[in-house]
């Protein structure tokens, strides 16, 4: 397939400057995507966008890879009703290095450029901004931004001076990489789309030259209609002391059964024929749930590696096993692990599993822990793992009670 083809197939066009996609299938083209650090990972709503990148850079085209150090100061504000907290230089620059790591790790093998926008910022001066890119800029262009009107309106909280000029400092970006890298599309989220525009036509007042902008769909989960991402717990990270790699694992193989051909074609690199043939078996048995599976892995693969997608398959499928043969313990919200330890029958008192946890001894879901209370967020779907020691026999399905 074409790279248009290919984009379209796996579901990546949205909204676009170009009038002809078919223009991605020929000469190579420098394109940029910008991620503002306001956190030390990325989400699985970004992973899509940077999936979206591999397949741009394996059909030939320059990437550049922005890490707004810059623009992470001030936060963007479209979409949220309030102003953000701002972030230190040192909060910045650990979630810098966070994103960066993600970055290498889901692209290694891929040709890419890592750029941070506070390079070309920290030593402009304010009147040289003013003079040299806000003179470019129509106040009603800015003004008429849904965000500001939605911020401004009856019941809006206001908007600051920073938040408000976050479009144009963002559209600077694709001007000075335009110019120095040769850089002439922004690929991006369709919730970026109106900051994109500003650089497009911040680049055609400044240098009289064309631009464009790729944007791709939000992900939807078809079942719920709401955008895709999210886990009972909240966001789904893809560090893993965030979200570990079993937890990471077992959202996919949770994921609904109307959307997974789509999440197979936008977050893993397999094939039309490799994901046909995985749909094929999955239609036939749906409660093989073999298409949530292949996901599953190759996602976890993708994101923490071979060893840990090998890891936590092998644990989710010893860990049904066990929820076979083991009758389920039911527990309340906020209940004490070492309550449940012994309660369970997992100890023979509550020394021992005190002296258990103190020795390191206790995993939930495969992943060690030295805490006193089990949190909801320890829970995948209503249930857990609990594990005394390193042998899986040892363990007891723990459910929530509701």
């Amino acid at each position: 397939m074409t790279l248009s083809e290919e984009l379209a197939w796996r579901g990546f066009v949205n909204q676009t400057t170009y009038k002809n996609i078919t223009v991605l299938d020929g000469e190579p083209i420098s394109f940029y995507l910008g991620v503002d650090p306001s956190a030390d990972s990325m989400q699985v709503g970004n992973l899509a966008i940077v999936m979206m990148v591999k397949h741009f850079i394996k059909a030939g085209h320059k990437a550049m890879l922005l890490v707004g150090g810059a623009t992470g100061l001030i936060g963007d504000p479209d979409g949220k009703s309030e102003e953000r907290q701002l972030k230190s230089l040192e909060e910045i620059a650990h979630n810098k290095a966070g994103i960066a790591a993600q970055y290498n790790t889901i692209l290694e093998g891929d040709n890419f450029e890592l750029v941070d926008n506070y390079d070309w910022f920290k030593d402009m001066g304010f009147l040289e901004f003013l003079r040299d890119v806000g003179k470019h800029v129509p106040l009603r262009q800015m003004i008429a931004r849904d965000f500001v009107q939605a911020r401004l309106g009856e019941g809006g909280a206001g908007i600051s001076y920073a938040e408000f000029s976050y479009s144009l400092i963002q559209g600077y970006d694709f001007v000075h990489l335009h110019r120095k890298h040769g850089v002439s599309l922004q690929v991006c989220g369709a919730d970026q789309w109106g900051n994109s525009i500003a650089g497009v036509d911040l680049i055609r007042r400044m240098t009289g030259d064309e631009a464009h902008i790729w944007s791709a769909p939000l992900v939807i989960n078809k079942t719920t209609g709401k955008k895709f991402g999210k886990s009972e717990d909240g966001a789904v990270w893809l560090d893993p002391s965030k979200t570990s790699p079993t937890d990471f694992y077992q959202f996919w193989v949770n994921v609904d059964d109307l959307g997974v051909e789509d999440y197979l074609k936008i977050y893993t690199m397999l094939s039309r024929d490799e994901v046909e043939k995985v749909i094929a078996e999955f239609n036939q048995n749906k409660a093989g749930r073999a298409a949530q599976k292949a996901l599953a892995f190759e996602v976890t693969k993708l994101v923490h590696g071979a060893a840990a997608a090998d890891d936590a398959k092998s644990y989710a499928e010893n860990l049904k096993s066990v929820a076979v043969e083991t009758e389920t313990f039911k527990v309340k919200r906020g209940a004490s692990i070492i309550d449940v330890l012994c309660d369970s029958g997992l100890t023979s008192s509550k020394s021992e599993a005190r002296q258990l946890l103190a020795d390191n001894g206790v995993y939930i879901n495969d992943v060690q822990v030295s805490k006193e209370t089990l949190e909801e967020s320890d829970f995948q779907n209503g249930k857990l793992g609990l594990r005394k020691g390193k042998k899986l026999q040892n363990t007891k399905i723990i459910e929530l009670e509701r």
